[in-house]
Formats: C-alpha cells, sequence, structure tokens
C-alpha cells in the first residue's frame, strides 16, 4: 500500500499558470481581458496592433486613466484590482473585470511589458514580467496619458498549450471577433485594428444614431442593417434596444448573435430561449436568427460572478427577464407587415418567376421578373373565388393580377398584368376575407405570395410545412377534416396532367392546412 502524499503549497508561478489555464485559452481571451481593462479606465480610444494570429504579438494602447507608479507592481499581482474592496461592491459590480487575474495570468504564460501614465504624473512607467517568481522592476518610460500592454510570444514557456493552437488565420479571425463585440458594446468608443501591419478596420466612436448604424454596418454589414428591425422597450425597470433581424435575414448558423447585459456580452441559457421562442413561428429548423440587443437593468439584479469568463450571467429573477425578452421581441416581429419586410432599401431588386406549376393551376411559360420597384404595397380589393377554393383561410386564384410587377408571359396568367386593385370583384357583404389572403401564385418553389385585406403575404412553404406537422391534428384543421383537393380526380387527363395535379393539390393540402393552423393559433 503506497503512502499518501504530502500536501505542498503552490508556488506563485505554478499557480499563476494554473489560473491562466481557465482566463488565457488563446490569443483571443488576452486581447478580451485587456480590452476590458482598458474600458474600465474610461478608454475613448483603444489601438491594436497584432502579428502572426496575436502570437508573436498583441498590443494594445489606450487613452485611459492610466495606472500610477506605485501601484504598477501591484497590478501584476494575483488577486489585486482598483474595480471592488469588498462583498457589496462584488454584488453590484458594474465594471467588465473585477477579478484580478488577467495581467498575473497572461505574465506567467507570456512575455508582458505594460507602460503607463497618469494625467498628474510628469512621466511614465513601464513594468516587464516573463513568468518569472522575481519581483518585477519598474522603469521610467516616455509615454503619452494612458496605458500600452504589450504582450510577446504567447506560450513560449508552455509548448504543450502552444500546440492546440490553430492557424494564424483562425486565431486572428477569433481575436477580431473579440473586437467586433467589444465594439459593438461601446459605440462611444474608437477601435482601431492593424494586422501584421495591415489595417483591418478604423472605427470612430459613434454618439448618434446615425453613426451607430454606421458602425453596425461596418462591423455586421449593410445586408443586416437594411434587414434589421430597430427595438427601444422599457418597462418595469427593464429595458431592452438594439436592433433584430427579420425572418428574412436567417442564418445557417448561429453566428450573428450579440446579447449585452449592462454592456457585457453574454451567452446565456434563459436569453437564448427566450429569444428561440420569439422566433418559433417565424423561422423553420436549422435556420438562426441574427440580432444585436442590449439589456439595461439594475447591477444588484443580476450575478455576472458565476462563470470564470463571465460569459454567464444569473438573473435574480429570470422568469420576469424571460418574459420581458420574449414579449417585447415577439410583439416587434409580429408587428412587421409583410409589406414592411419587402419595402427594403434595394427597392429595384428582381425575382425571377419560376418555370414550376402555380398553385392555381398553369405555368410560368416564361422568365419574367417580378419587378419591386417603387410600387407601395398597399390594400386592395380580394381576388374572386376559383374552383377548388377551400372556403376557409387560404383561396388558390384560377387567375392573378399584378401588384405594379413586371408582366408574366403566359396564357395562363395574362390577367396578372393588371394594376392590384383593379381586378373588378367587390367583397360582398357578409363575406368573411381569409385572415392571410387568397393565394396568388408560388415563387421560387419555395414561397406562397398572396393577398389579404392589408396587401401582399409571403410565406415560406418550409416553415408552413413544420407548422402542420407541429399542430396537433385537432388544431391542424380546425376540428374539420380537410376537404379532398381537385387533383384526386386529376387521372382522368391523363398521365401527364394527372403529376401535375396531385403536386398542386398537395401543395394546396399543406398551405390550407397552415393557414387555417395560423389563424387559430
Amino acid at each position: 500500500m503506497s503512502r499518501p502524499r504530502s500536501i505542498n503549497l503552490l508556488s506563485p508561478r505554478l499557480a499563476n499558470q494554473i489560473a491562466a489555464g481557465e482566463v488565457v485559452e488563446r490569443p483571443a481571451s488576452v486581447a478580451k481581458e485587456l480590452l476590458e481593462n482598458a474600458l474600465d479606465a474610461g478608454a475613448t480610444r483603444i489601438e491594436l496592433d497584432v502579428e502572426e494570429g496575436g502570437v508573436k504579438l498583441l498590443r494594445i494602447r489606450d487613452d485611459g486613466h492610466g495606472i500610477a507608479h506605485d501601484q504598477l507592481p501591484l497590478a501584476l499581482a494575483r488577486h489585486a484590482t482598483s474595480k471592488i474592496a469588498e462583498l457589496a461592491d462584488l454584488e453590484g459590480v458594474q465594471s467588465l473585470g473585477f477579478r484580478g487575474e488577467a495581467l498575473a495570468s497572461i505574465s506567467s504564460v507570456a512575455r508582458l511589458c505594460l507602460t503607463s501614465r497618469t494625467a498628474d504624473a510628469g512621466e511614465a512607467w513601464q513594468v516587464e514580467a516573463e513568468g518569472r517568481d522575481m519581483q518585477p522592476s519598474v522603469q521610467p518610460a516616455a509615454h503619452p496619458v494612458g496605458t500600452t500592454v504589450q504582450v510577446r510570444d504567447l506560450f513560449y514557456n508552455t509548448p504543450a498549450r502552444r500546440k492546440f493552437l490553430r492557424t494564424e488565420k483562425t486565431e486572428f479571425d477569433r481575436l477580431q471577433e473579440v473586437v467586433r463585440r467589444m465594439a459593438l458594446a461601446r459605440f462611444d468608443v474608437a477601435f482601431h485594428l492593424r494586422h501584421n501591419g495591415r489595417q483591418v478596420f478604423a472605427l470612430h466612436s459613434a454618439a448618434e444614431d446615425s453613426a451607430r448604424a454606421r458602425r453596425i454596418g461596418q462591423l455586421l454589414g449593410d445586408g443586416f442593417l437594411e434587414q434589421a428591425l430597430p427595438i427601444d422597450v422599457e418597462r418595469n425597470g427593464l429595458r431592452l434596444w438594439g436592433w433584430v433581424g427579420l425572418p428574412t435575414f436567417s442564418r445557417s448558423q448561429a453566428d450573428m448573435q450579440y446579447f449585452y447585459v449592462n454592456g457585457r456580452i453574454v451567452r446565456d441559457k434563459l436569453v437564448g430561449h427566450a429569444v428561440r421562442q420569439a422566433y418559433r413561428d417565424v423561422l423553420y429548423g436549422g435556420r438562426h436568427p441574427a440580432f444585436v440587443l442590449y439589456l439595461e437593468l439594475d447591477p444588484n439584479l443580476v450575478d455576472v460572478n458565476v462563470h470564470p469568463t463571465k460569459h454567464e450571467v444569473r438573473f435574480r429573477d429570470g422568469r420576469t427577464v424571460h418574459d420581458f425578452l420574449y414579449s417585447t421581441l415577439n410583439r416587434s416581429l409580429a408587428d412587421v407587415r409583410p409589406g414592411d419586410e419587402l419595402a427594403a432599401p434595394a427597392a429595384t431588386a428582381s425575382l425571377e418567376l419560376p418555370k414550376a406549376t402555380g398553385l392555381a393551376g398553369g405555368e410560368f411559360a416564361g422568365q419574367a421578373g417580378l419587378d419591386l420597384r417603387d410600387e407601395v404595397l398597399t390594400r386592395s380589393a380580394p381576388y374572386a373565388g376559383s374552383a377548388g377554393s377551400s372556403g376557409g383561410f387560404f383561396r388558390p386564384q384560377g387567375s392573378t393580377q399584378q401588384a405594379g410587377f413586371g408582366s408574366v408571359q403566359s396564357g395562363a396568367y395574362q390577367a396578372f398584368t393588371a394594376p392590384l386593385g383593379e381586378t373588378g370583384h367587390q367583397v360582398g357583404e357578409g363575406e368573411q376575407v381569409p385572415p392571410l389572403g387568397y393565394a396568388l401564385a408560388q415563387l421560387k418553389g419555395i414561397y406562397i405570395l398572396a393577398e389579404n385585406s392589408h396587401g401582399l403575404v409571403l410565406v415560406d412553404m418550409h416553415a408552413a410545412h413544420e407548422r402542420v406537422m407541429y399542430e396537433p391534428p385537432e388544431n391542424r384543421h380546425g376540428g374539420r377534416g380537410v376537404e379532398r383537393p381537385a387533383a384526386a380526380g386529376a387521372a382522368k387527363h391523363g398521365p401527364e396532367r394527372a403529376g401535375s395535379g396531385l403536386r398542386r393539390g398537395a401543395r394546396r393540402l399543406v398551405c390550407t392546412a397552415w393557414f387555417r393552423a395560423a389563424a387559430h393559433g
């Protein structure tokens, strides 16, 4: 039987390297810690110089308050911080950093040089550390008011950690994403990023709404900005503002989701669930919404000290926060009418009609485009009923009409060249317009174009199909059986017409059930 090992007190260097395993994972995590320190110091301009993805060099310069001469050695010590002094400060902490571990952990696995100067100091001072146990020395240096932290040769003394780093491009992409998150959190701060001597972006401070929108476009692309809905709602001590992407701007990955709590980016399960629920009925499976949202609340109502990297938070009243997020987002998305989504800045975009069978019978013979020009999609009279109409919430039309679109060169759709609202059909007294309107056409093989009393409706057939599968059978058909489509008798027209009729009938069946489900639920 082996003897039990004795308990030893770890050396400061080994303890720092163990702690660095949680704080310093890659160059991106180093950048995160240093950027948080710069923002906490009141910086209004931050410059980042990166070489070889941040492994060879990561230099961050800010114009913040600086660090006093006698405080520099403490800045590199573990559990030394100016952010908090007692437990009460931790419970209501508003700074991004507060543990006092970052610089000590970084200096234990890299060559670190810190130079700083305060506004009342006549000169700057510099301190260096290279993972040594010795006391760091402080020397005078030339530097403007603010702080510069230079990190060289990351993981030079821990080869095993360095082997787990990815390629230079991958590491820089992750570092750039960290800078992007910080830039989205602080519009009042200018950010400049250079990699291997090449300027990646230069973001000026953005105090006005128009300047903030420009920064959003620079960081996330004009496509997001054009298809995003600005929101700003405050209720019961909670405020949610930012931009939520329309369902038409969904993503295949959750790579454009930024959520901030009191200026700190978080990835919280409660927040994620609320957002998914809000988008549940407008996105189909495998798609993810895009958003940049900011939640502001009393710091005492949220605990940020629950995760080593501070990416997760715990709300004191999670149910209230969840319901506020869900109701705000759900209402904002519900208020968007189909015309609002179509009226994008790219108003001259052209959609080609497919050479596929339309929902109402007939085929698009040509490649005529649907020109979404300066026409306003407004309320118009509904279309006349057609053979095979369900009489419910979805009525396919035997003839369709134009809503300011280009002409469609097909005999079955010549009526489509008449302007919307000039159908000659008037709603009879007591006749109820289906909530989601009359089906006009199928676009690109995946969208249904319909018209209701408010204008045009564009429905994604994939989402419609999932909704049908989601609803219980009794709700799916409004408590009644689904009328058999006219396609059941299509066989008497011959094999070719039979296949076409069956396809139309299947589409009609799915859409009829979904429109009913949507109206009931």
